[in-house]
Formats: C-alpha cells, sequence, structure tokens
C-alpha cells in the first residue's frame, strides 16, 4: 500500500530538513503507527504521503502513485482527517458532510448512522461553528469514513475526545481495518498506539529510530518487575521483585505462605517507557 524510500524534506526558508532519511512501507489491512513528540515531523510525513508536500527528495509510492504525480483518482481511494480540521462554520453539520460527499465521483454513505455512533445525530442540523474542538474531531472522523477509504489517514484522532467518544472511535477505526482498509495514525497517544497498531515506528527530530510491533517492542525490555505490599509488625510496607526471580524473593515467599501479602501487581513496560529508553525524549 505504501513504500517509501530515503525521504527528506525541508520547508522553504528553513535551514535544516524536517525530515531526514525516512523509509518504510505498510501493507494492505495493517494499522501502521507514527508515536513521537510534537515537532517530530509526524504530521509533515502524512502531508507527504497525501499529496500536499511535493517537494520532497527520495521515493514515495502510495497506492501505486508517485505522490509527486498522484492521479486525481488518488483522492477518491483516501479519507484523511486532520487533528485541527476545517470546516464551513456557516454550514451545519449535515451541509458539510453533504458538501463534502458531492466532491467524489462514487455514492457514498448515508452520514446519519455514523453521526449517531459519535453521538453527534442530535447536533446534526447546528452551525458548525458552535461546536467544540472534540465535536469538530469526530465531525471530521465521520467525513473521512463516508466514502470507504481503502486508505485512512488519521492524525491524532482521539485529541480533545471524552474517554467513551475515544472508545467509540477506536472501534470504528477497528472496523475499517477488519472489513480491509489500511490505517495511518499518526499520535503522541501511546495507548493510541498500543491498543490500535500492528507496527509502530518511533519517529524523533525527522527521523525513525525504531520500527517494530507493540508486543516486540516491550518484550525486548528487561524483565517485569512485579510490586507487592505485605503487613509486618502491624504496619504496611512495600517491596518489588522481578518476575522471573520473584519465586527466590524470600520476603515474598514468606508473606505469601503467612497470608500477610495485601497487594501485588505487575508493572509491565509501556511503549512509552520503550521510546523513552530508545530516543532519551518523551512524548509531550
Amino acid at each position: 500500500m505504501i513504500e517509501v524510500e530515503d525521504l527528506y524534506l525541508k520547508y522553504p526558508r528553513a535551514k535544516e530538513d524536517t525530515l531526514r532519511g525516512v523509509s518504510f512501507s505498510v501493507r494492505q489491512g495493517e494499522t501502521f503507527g507514527f508515536l513521537g513528540p510534537s515537532g517530530a515531523g509526524k504530521s509533515t510525513l502524512q502531508k507527504v504521503l497525501t499529496g500536499i508536500l511535493r517537494a520532497y527528495r527520495g521515493e514515495v509510492h502510495v497506492l501505486g502513485n508517485e505522490m509527486r504525480r498522484c492521479s486525481p483518482q488518488f483522492y477518491e481511494e483516501i479519507g484523511v482527517e486532520f487533528e485541527f480540521p476545517n470546516f464551513y462554520g456557516k454550514f451545519t453539520a449535515m451541509e458539510n458532510l453533504r458538501y463534502f460527499s458531492s466532491l467524489y465521483a462514487h455514492p457514498v454513505a448515508d452520514p446519519m448512522p455514523f453521526l449517531e455512533r459519535v453521538g453527534l445525530a442530535d447536533d446534526a442540523d447546528k452551525l458548525v461553528s458552535s461546536y467544540s474542538k472534540g465535536m469538530k474531531m469526530r465531525l471530521a472522523f465521520v467525513r473521512a469514513l463516508l466514502h470507504e477509504p481503502k486508505l485512512l489517514f488519521l492524525d491524532e484522532p482521539t485529541s480533545g475526545l471524552d474517554p467513551a467518544s475515544a472508545r467509540t472511535v477506536k472501534g470504528m477505526i477497528k472496523e475499517r481495518t477488519q472489513a480491509g482498509a489500511t490505517v495511518i495514525l499518526t499520535t503522541h497517544n501511546m495507548h493510541d498506539a498500543e491498543e490500535l497498531c500492528d507496527r509502530v515506528a518511533f519517529i524523533v527530530d525527522g527521523r525513525i529510530k525504531a520500527l517494530d510491533t507493540p508486543a516486540a517492542f516491550r518484550s525486548a525490555r528487561p524483565d517485569t518487575i512485579v510490586a507487592y505490599t505485605y503487613v509486618e509488625d502491624g504496619a504496611q510496607h512495600k517491596a518489588e521483585a522481578s518476575l522471573a526471580s520473584l519465586h527466590q524473593d524470600a520476603r515474598f515467599m514468606a508473606h505469601l505462605l503467612g497470608g500477610a501479602l495485601t497487594g501485588i501487581h505487575s508493572k509491565e513496560s509501556t511503549l512509552e517507557d520503550v521510546f523513552i529508553e530508545l530516543t532519551g525524549r518523551g512524548l509531550q
């Protein structure tokens, strides 16, 4: 679906490249994530992949199109949600969706079932200028899905959403990939990346620092730590041990057999832990 080789891009008047030697490929039906802090180059990369920025060096092929010369048909096959979506504020949500739907050569889906799922059905006839950021994000997500694209580009799709709305959006993303669509997700939200992505690329300062599955990133870390609490001499205490050597921890075993343990939980590595370890940078 996507082949990128040795991609560089420098904005006009910029002193340095924003993207620096980026290479990767994406398979059909895959959810591929770019995880990195703000300013890492994630949104710039998405603009290259969608044909907005074409003054790059290197090779970029998306759906068989070399992106310097992509055909109009390309835009019939992709859906895009930007982090800061643009709508016509003096139009209602439904008027916006009907207008954007008219730009496609083939029929699109009825917007109302989508609006119902994301909790905007009751606001369909309200002016978009009255919408909050979270409402605009949900509306942009619906707009990206209406023509059933083969390839879906999502830039921070849960930004500004409450937990319930975020859960709905993530469920709909999974439905699209189960139907055969391919998703490119750019985010600094490691929970979204871990839950949705088949593979993740860590991007910092315009470069891909590492690329693998979330499970492989986590398993490459040292052994999981187990934290436990116990009561001794009338007071509660805390301790930690390696999961692999927990059975050799005399204190843990004594309190386990003596019924003095009051709590135990594992501290698995997260993608954010791995990201910080590999890049020396945080995700915010």
